[in-house]
This record gives structure tokens, C-alpha cells and sequence, in this order.
């Protein structure tokens, strides 16, 4: 006598034979593909990963919703995306194919909205290019006069 299966799911996600069943009928389930969070979401940063960084970072255990890792996933996902463009865009008016801290640097104290968010120093970034009006303007005056 073959052993009484309990239901649930399998391994492969596929639901398994219920007792009342009979095995080989022509009723054949294929397993389903294990699909990710951020599969579902249409991510690249991992869904999962944040859910859990969230719940160790609350106190006296909040609960934390599944639709909250999905939204912080979506919005790291577009900063990082945001800041890698404009660095990439840094990096090909420099005319080098590598994005450095430098490229970094330029690209999000270049942008308004990205330089008030992030207010840290980036190592090995550099500082932006910038000559006071008044240097510039006497160094003008001389060389006139000069002539």
C-alpha cells in the first residue's frame, strides 16, 4: 500500500497529489516555477533580503507589511539607478569606460535633489570644480592693463 500523502506543497512549488486521487489518472500537474518577490514585482533589488533587513531593525517587534520591502526595494532600486546614470554620463564626458568614486562625486553634487539627500563624503570623490567670480575677474583686470 503506497503512503497516504498529506497535501500542501511540494518542494518545486507544485501542489501535491490530495488523497482521493489516483495516481496516473489523466489529471497531470506540472510543476510551477518558483517565481521571487522581486520577480513578481518586476525588481532587481532583492525583495526578500530587504523584508528581513526591516524586521531586525524594528523594536519591540512592529509588524512589518510585505507591501513596505517591495516599495523600499523599488525606490533604492531607482536611486541606484538614478545616480549610476548621471555617473556614467560624468564618466563618458571624461572619455573613460570605468565609473569611479570621482565620477560619483560629480554626478550627485551635480544634481540638486541628489546633493541634499545625500550629504556624506564620498571617498576618493574629489571636490567640484569651482573658481570664485572675483579670482577670475582680477586676473582679468591685469593682463588688460598689462597691454
Amino acid at each position: 500500500m503506497a503512503p497516504k500523502s498529506t497535501g500542501g506543497k511540494s518542494k518545486s512549488g507544485a501542489p501535491t497529489q490530495a488523497s482521493g486521487g489516483v495516481a496516473g489518472s489523466g489529471a497531470t500537474t506540472t510543476p510551477r516555477t518558483i517565481q521571487t518577490r522581486s520577480q513578481k514585482a518586476g525588481l532587481q533589488f532583492p525583495v526578500g533580503r530587504i523584508h528581513r533587513y526591516l524586521k531586525q531593525r524594528t523594536q519591540h517587534n512592529v509588524r512589518i507589511g510585505a507591501k513596505a520591502a517591495v516599495y523600499t526595494s523599488a525606490i533604492l532600486e531607482y536611486l541606484t539607478a538614478e545616480v549610476l546614470e548621471l555617473a556614467g554620463n560624468a564618466s563618458k564626458d571624461l572619455r573613460v569606460k570605468r565609473i569611479t568614486p570621482r565620477h560619483l562625486q560629480l554626478a550627485i553634487r551635480g544634481d540638486e535633489e541628489l546633493d541634499i539627500l545625500v550629504r556624506a563624503t564620498i571617498a576618493g570623490g574629489g571636490v567640484l570644480p569651482f573658481i570664485h567670480k572675483s579670482l577670475t575677474a582680477a586676473s582679468g583686470k591685469k593682463k588688460l592693463e598689462g597691454q
